[in-house]
């Protein structure tokens, strides 16, 4: 999806190891980091979180979106996990740098 928009491998490998040093905007790194703390922490979310997205420019629908995208992502990682589904074929078409920095969790043949 990335890089269908506007991202090369490279920035796609940059942004999924570590996206504060990928070179995004201060806002982009803002958003992946309430995702990334809805994702894994959400009990954590505190109103200054939503108060540093608001300061950066989101609307409370934009945060709600980001906040139901992660949630969303989060738990269908879950499911394919806990029915050890494998990646499509596209995944193996990746670079394998890439294919590398996208597989969390538990390994694949090809990663």
């Amino acid at each position: 999806m990335l890089r269908a928009q506007r991202f090369s491998a490279e920035q796609v490998e940059a942004i999924a190891r570590d996206y504060r040093t990928a070179g995004l905007p201060p806002e982009e790194v803002a958003m992946m980091a309430y995702a990334e703390k809805v994702a894994l922490h959400a009990w954590r979310v505190t109103p200054e979180d939503i108060e540093a997205l608001r300061r950066h420019g989101f609307t409370d629908e934009e945060i709600l979106d980001i906040a139901l995208a992660a949630s969303a992502r989060s738990f269908f990682s879950k499911v394919l996990d806990a029915v050890g589904a494998e990646p499509d074929p596209h995944y193996h078409d990746l670079e394998p740098s890439l294919r590398r920095a996208l597989a969390v969790g538990r390994p694949f043949e090809t990663a």
